[in-house]
């Protein structure tokens, strides 16, 4: 079976390149993006695949020699560790040609929220906002904040290399993020419970989502800061209710009504193209309620306790005694195990058709 998926992913993979150099593809500037993204996304298999052949290469020529003289200890071991590597490879090549999701090169739209836990949850969103923010620093994007205030933050990461987009690295971000520690406000010094709720959006396209000019009631009004007070002497703050589905996005950090509306259009885009990819695959509980649920403590993705300065990840059941790294955007660890969760799920969900 492997060697039928290895010979005809090579045949593929050869294809892509040869349609590089062809001047036709090339004078197509779409159509040369589209097969520059297969050929990239397929370049790891076929790496993998080359070192297959050679492994089984390796272990066809120590089983002839054995079959000369059954006796050569060291061609034994030869022989065994070329069929160690045939085995770990076979599934290192099946992972990698689990088919991605569609989204993973797209920029998306972070929305952090302070959920259960009263003052606390609104200072832990500001936390989780400074560390998503410095982990799309250290991966190389950049963020835009789109509506940053006390206990809400909206902002944009962008600069995707495709095919590994912002989307493939935050998507696993999504959901509730609770901490146990000592508020700064607790004189008692109890450890405190509170949630921040997280929603990553694949940012829409004007070709993904249709936004009918009529289905939208815009407001302006003035911008305000904390406690109420006007911050703007003009009515440059938006907001856009989409009312086919009751959506409502609101703007004001900009001065200009003209770029709060775009910003608010930017938002209601990348919740309408989610809504609709849940619709259509309901079964991966890609919408966003199933992301950030109630905010309730008992439903939580990640689990951040400054007592024992850890940090659990419940989805994968991998626990990190680093804490303070985490908190400055070190997710690495944490992403690659969650990918590595998703591939044998695609996996297995492949073996299932």
């Amino acid at each position: 079976m492997i060697e039928g998926l290895v010979a005809q992913m090579e045949t593929r993979f050869a294809e892509l390149g040869a349609q590089l150099t062809d001047p036709e593809v090339i004078s197509d500037r779409e159509r040369y993006a589209e097969v520059g993204r297969a050929y990239s996304q397929l370049e790891p298999a076929a790496k993998l695949a080359a070192q297959w052949r050679r492994a089984q290469d390796d272990a066809a020529g120590a089983e002839e020699l054995l079959s000369e003289d059954g006796e050569d200890p060291e061609v034994r071991v030869e022989l065994t560790e070329a069929r160690e590597r045939i085995e770990r490879l076979e599934e290192e090549i099946r992972l990698a040609l689990v088919e991605p999701d569609p989204n993973d090169a797209k920029n998306v739209i972070v929305e952090i929220q302070g959920g259960a836990g009263g003052d606390e949850a609104g200072l832990w969103a500001r936390d989780l906002y400074r560390m998503l923010s410095k982990y799309a620093e250290r991966r190389g994007l950049q963020t835009e904040p789109l509506d940053v205030s006390e206990g809400k933050y909206t902002f944009a990461i962008k600069g995707s290399r495709p095919p590994h987009g912002a989307y493939s690295v935050f998507k696993f971000e999504g959901g509730t993020h609770r901490v146990q520690r000592v508020p700064q406000t607790e004189s008692q010094g109890r450890i405190h419970t509170s949630t921040a709720t997280v929603a990553v959006l694949p940012e829409a396209e004007d070709l993904d989502v249709e936004v009918n000019p009529n289905d939208l009631q815009i407001d302006v009004y003035r911008s305000s800061g904390p406690g109420g007070q006007s911050v703007n002497t003009t009515d440059s703050a938006v907001r856009i209710t989409h009312k086919p589905t009751g959506i409502v996005v609101s703007m004001q950090d900009e001065k200009s009504q003209l770029q709060n509306r775009e910003r608010a259009m930017r938002v209601l885009r990348a919740r309408l193209y989610e809504r609709a990819l849940a619709e259509q695959q309901a079964e991966l509980a890609a919408d966003r309620r199933s992301q950030v649920g109630t905010g309730d403590r008992a439903e939580k993705i990640r689990t951040y306790n400054y007592g024992e300065r850890r940090v659990t990840d419940h989805r994968t059941k991998l626990t990190v005694h680093n804490l303070d790294q985490v908190l400055e955007g070190e997710l690495e660890e944490l992403t690659a195990s969650l990918q590595s969760e998703e591939k044998r799920r695609g996996l297995e969900a492949q073996a299932a058709v």
